[in-house]
């Protein structure tokens, strides 16, 4: 069992690797070494998420989340391909932490009656300066 939270562990049979060649520099290597790592993990289906971490990652995953409802995951960092599929693991582990955290519901604030005093005459100050400074034109 993979442990996110003392109360959330992922099976590991949920999460699919496939590894691919990586892009970028290294020569001869990356020709001939499948080192990248692709992590998939079914959000949508996954029996280990709670109803309100599921749909929280899947908001977080973005552009990662497929139409199925899984999340992908790619690391090729290293030349290793152990590394890399530590660093995806990781990914999605960190992934799943910042979806157990619930945001703080936003309670709607009326101004004080000092600020509102405030405010209104800030404003006729300023009217009365926009005032002083027009010209005055006998047609």
């Amino acid at each position: 069992m993979i442990e996110v939270t003392h109360r959330i562990h992922l099976d590991p049979r949920e999460i699919k690797e496939s590894f691919i060649r990586a892009s970028g520099p290294g020569g001869q290597n990356v020709n001939k070494v499948s080192s990248a790592v692709e992590l998939r993990f079914d959000a949508k289906h996954s029996p280990s998420l709670p109803d309100g971490v599921r749909e929280r990652l899947m908001k977080l995953a973005g552009r990662r989340l497929t139409l199925g409802g899984e999340i992908v995951i790619t690391a090729q960092t290293h030349r290793s391909q152990e590394l890399n599929r530590a660093e995806a693991l990781e990914k999605l582990v960190e992934l799943i932490r910042a979806a157990t955290i619930v945001p703080k519901a936003r309670r709607k604030t009326k101004p004080t009656r000092s600020s509102q005093e405030k405010r209104m005459e800030s404003k006729a100050k300023r009217g009365s300066v926009k005032r002083l400074r027009q010209s005055k034109h006998d047609d």
